[in-house]
């Protein structure tokens, strides 16, 4: 059984998983730097999470991002990614659903994600763990 967990320091192991995963799920973006992790587990602002598999290997991350505003603290989930070998296993729900309990304990009111719509099985699994389609328009403006 896959096991999630937050992460809470970085290592050789972690950047090398990054480095393994990142481009998974982005070709645009190159894999973060220990640096750049460092600072994602240090922040108040994210919580990062690691599914390993049986043999205890990282196979798997997501970011929840929590944040403040006028109308309560939110979460957002953002660059889920479970790597080709251990994909079809339910280590993308158990990492979505550490993240939805974590955002609970920390007394945000929603959790919102975003998944490209050619991302069929995501979006799939996204619907089976409750979330629902917003009547709303994402923006992006690049800097």
């Amino acid at each position: 059984m896959p096991e999630i967990q937050e992460i809470v320091a970085v290592d050789d192991e972690l950047v090398t998983a990054f480095e393994r995963l990142t481009p998974q799920l982005s070709s645009s973006n190159p894999p973060p730097s220990r640096d750049a992790l460092a600072a994602i587990v240090a922040s108040e602002a994210s919580v990062l999470f690691a599914a390993r598999d049986d043999v205890g290997r990282i196979v798997g991350s997501l970011t929840l991002a929590v944040f403040r505003i006028p109308t309560g603290l939110r979460a957002w989930i953002e660059d889920v990614v479970v790597d080709e070998s251990a994909r079809g296993q339910g280590i993308g729900a158990l990492l979505n659903q550490a993240a939805i309990e974590r955002a609970r304990q920390l007394g945000c009111t929603t959790v919102d994600l975003t998944s490209r719509p050619s991302r069929e099985a995501a979006n799939r699994l996204y619907q089976r763990l409750g979330f629902v389609p917003r009547d709303t328009n994402v923006y992006r403006y690049q800097l």
